[in-house]
């Protein structure tokens, strides 16, 4: 059995809400991270970041945490797991900037909660020591910063994250295609975008990156209403990419829209889980910190995947 993994009490998580109030992103995004790395019970460095490397013998004063159970249950003998830093990570951020991003329900918008989640993963990767880079998107690519870790560069992405969200459409394929154009070294790769597109203009760009070899996460910012249609009264549709208004009675349209919407969110996660992608879903009304919970998350567990192999 691994040991259990300690992380932040989410009902300290900060508010969502309050959190748009901060009118400066950087000043935002490191809130969030302060806020997240003070809650933890172990630095991430130990294990997060870095990847299984050999084992040795165990000796008094070794963590216990890192004692592997089952070759000491296989061999009565104690061995402690020596890990591999990853340093100097290439990380590139896709941050989709269509107009769908500027729907909300709530009083900030999908794109408000999605560039504060970019700005947060900049920040903490870049605290980290990791090279980041950007490149925001709609039927093009726009804004692209190389993956770097010198100063000023992470004012420059923060800076990148502001820009508004002007046009109609998003297309993965064009952003995917600037990147692997630029190189092919392998790196993490976020994709930050409400994934409201047709899954088959999804596959190819996806596909491609997943057989370049980069590690892959979607994060799918979605606003609490586009997941549970929680419209109560007659209301007019607007289509942000098209302008297109459609008028709808929600007790008439909820179920067909829920059963469109949940094919459509099974559909993304077959997708992902066949290209071996991770995909999480969060909704905008969810802590910033979880982002970061479920990335740390992640890392441990694919780490924990390969300690595992290489024991048998």
């Amino acid at each position: 059995m691994e040991p259990a993994q300690k992380f932040p009490n989410k009902s300290t998580f900060a508010d969502p809400a309050a959190l748009m109030r901060i009118r400066n992103l950087e000043l935002r995004a490191r809130s969030v991270v302060e806020g997240f790395s003070k809650g933890l019970h172990r630095s991430p460095r130990h294990g997060f970041s870095a990847e299984f490397a050999e084992y040795r013998s165990y000796v008094p004063g070794d963590d216990i945490r890192y004692l592997d159970w089952k070759v000491l249950a296989r061999r009565d003998r104690c061995f402690i797991r020596k890990f591999r830093e990853e340093t100097n990570l290439r990380c590139h951020l896709l941050l989709d900037l269509s107009r769908s991003m500027s729907y909300g329900s709530l009083t900030y918008t999908k794109l408000d909660y999605a560039r504060t989640l970019a700005a947060t993963l900049a920040v903490f990767l870049h605290q980290q020591g990791d090279e980041i880079g950007l490149l925001t998107y709609d039927e093009v690519p726009r804004d692209y910063l190389p993956p770097r870790h010198r100063s000023g560069h992470l004012h420059a992405i923060l800076a990148a994250l502001g820009r508004p969200a002007l046009g109609k459409s998003a297309a993965l394929h064009s952003p995917v295609e600037a990147i692997l154009s630029r190189g092919r070294m392998r790196g993490l790769m976020f994709v930050i975008s409400d994934f409201l597109t047709p899954l088959e203009e999804l596959k190819a760009p996806l596909s491609a990156l997943a057989a370049c070899g980069h590690d892959v996460t979607l994060l799918q910012t979605l606003d609490p209403t586009e997941i549970n249609f929680t419209f109560d009264s007659s209301i007019n549709f607007e289509d942000l990419e098209s302008g297109r208004v459609l008028p709808a009675d929600p007790a008439s349209a909820r179920a067909g829209y829920l059963k469109k919407f949940n094919a459509h969110q099974l559909g993304l996660k077959s997708l992902c889980d066949t290209l071996g992608i991770m995909h999480h879903l969060l909704p905008t009304d969810q802590p910033l910190e979880s982002a970061l919970h479920t990335y740390l998350s992640d890392r441990l567990g694919r780490g924990q995947q390969v300690a595992r192999t290489r024991s048998h």
